[in-house]
């Protein structure tokens, strides 16, 4: 047998190898997805400075708008600070889950920058678990940030007056709009060429949607249209129904008319399933397509 036969066999039976493919079955994809989970997390513990400052934004609007503008601002007909701080609180933990948006679109754009996604791609595992397994490593982080964030409210003062269950399901409506949100950062991320694109295109967008809501102040004394805006937002849906939920309502508080401010509890969870079922079918296309 000559040696040159062999290699040209051994060549061609490597080039018509096929590309390595996903295990099948939700299970195999599941596993995929938290092996990716776990590197991420790995990854952030490895680099604690992410995490610290993280933390450091949030607990400054806290004390800023509790010391500040409590007491400036008139909700539900009283301008005590006390009243304003506990309706700011639920506006405060928002916007936190939600600012964690551009660090997914930043951790992706990194990967992808660095060539790690097409890495993964040579591997048998499901197209999804990248994604997955980032927005799920992300949403830990959020929540080890919110645990803070709810401690630094209650030394100023913040209380819930609902009971603990009613609590932790505002906690966990908060947590799924911010895995939602993660999804749109993680689109942002294979759409750009750099990590600081991903933190800019990740943070332009979430300012006014922030802002024109009724996460800080009611949305009654806003022009017509920009208080429809707010009463429609799935962040104000949110905020609304964290506070319900953590009894943070003042006495004189009128609710909007508006279905998603009378229900809010069912218009979070509606609005966040509709932008994780869209945004994750967007991302996953791209994902596909950008590293193909």
């Amino acid at each position: 047998m000559s040696t040159t036969g062999t290699t040209g066999t051994t060549g061609t039976a490597l080039a018509r190898r096929p590309a390595p493919v996903g295990r099948g079955g939700p299970l195999g994809s599941v596993r995929d997805s938290l092996v990716v989970a776990r590197r991420n997390l790995i990854r952030m513990l490895r680099i604690p400075e992410v995490v610290v400052f993280g933390l450091v934004q949030p607990i400054m609007f806290v004390v800023l708008f509790s010391y500040v503008f409590g007491g400036s601002i008139a909700v539900g007909g009283s301008t005590d600070p006390g009243t304003y701080r506990e309706y700011l609180m639920a506006g405060i933990f928002a916007q936190t889950v939600t600012f964690a948006t551009a660090g997914a679109g930043a951790g992706i754009a990194d990967d992808m920058h660095k060539g790690l996604i097409d890495r993964f791609r040579s591997l048998p595992m499901a197209r999804g678990a990248v994604l997955t397994g980032r927005t799920l490593a992300d949403l830990v982080q959020t929540a080890l940030t919110l645990v803070v964030l709810a401690i630094v409210a209650v030394i100023v003062g913040w209380r819930i007056h609902n009971g603990l269950l009613r609590a932790l399901a505002g906690f966990a409506l908060l947590l799924l709009l911010g895995y939602a949100f993660s999804w749109i950062g993680a689109l942002i991320g294979l759409s750009v060429r750099t990590p600081e694109a991903a933190t800019s295109g990740g943070l332009i967008w979430l300012f006014p949607l922030t802002f024109v809501s009724n996460a800080f102040v009611p949305a009654d004394n806003m022009p017509t249209v920009l208080r429809t805006v707010a009463e429609w937002n799935p962040f104000s849906a949110t905020v609304q129904a964290a506070r319900e939920l953590f009894g943070n309502l003042p006495p004189g508080y009128r609710t909007p008319a508006a279905w998603p401010m009378q229900h809010p509890v069912w218009a979070s969870l509606l609005w966040s399933v509709l932008i994780v079922v869209v945004f994750r079918t967007l991302a996953v296309r791209k994902y596909r397509s950008a590293t193909a």
